[in-house]
């Protein structure tokens, strides 16, 4: 999320870089959905992707400027081969990309909010080998339509796994 003249910016990484460190093993399990709640464009620091350079593999994630972010010198070289795309986006438009996609995004000094839902896709098989906070794949119940209308438990998390960004080791995010 982007609130308006205060989101931070993120450096050039890729998701598989993060996952990597957790004990994943195989980036084509992997993918992730970016979907608009606004409109995302080059004024509220939308996206931007180095289109293709998911096929440069995974690269080294180093620590620069308060963050954990894919090797600069490897970014640079890409650069040079995988056309740069603001990806510009309406309320309601998704992006899916691979989590060897090499991308960023600026901070946004706009007057409007930039918010978008990230939702990371692994398939079963693709469980972390080491423990880590990551849950492991476990079978989802099919329910009825009516539970979401019938469901009175709107504040005990016990047995909601998500992920915390204040617990989140792997990323830190940048304000400049």
């Amino acid at each position: 999320m982007k609130e308006a003249r205060t989101g931070g910016r993120f450096l050039w990484h890729q998701d598989f870089g993060y996952w990597y460190q957790d004990g994943v093993l195989f980036p084509d399990h992997l993918s992730t959905a970016f979907i608009a709640y606004d409109k995302t464009n080059k004024e509220n620091g939308c996206l931007q992707i180095l289109q293709g350079s998911h096929r440069a593999g995974r690269i080294d994630h180093v620590l620069t400027g308060g963050q954990t972010g894919a090797n600069v010198e490897r970014v640079e070289q890409l650069m040079k081969h995988c056309p740069l795309v603001y990806v510009e986006l309406n309320p309601g438009d998704c992006l899916f990309f691979h989590s060897n996609l090499v991308h960023r995004s600026d901070k946004n000094d706009s007057d409007h909010r930039r918010w978008a839902l990230l939702v990371a896709y692994n398939t079963k098989k693709n469980n972390p080998v080491t423990k880590t906070f990551l849950p492991e794949y476990f079978p989802l119940d099919m329910v009825a339509n009516s539970a979401v209308r019938e469901c009175t438990n709107f504040t005990d998390m016990a047995g909601k796994e998500f992920l915390d960004p204040r617990n989140d080791h792997t990323v830190n995010v940048d304000a400049k």
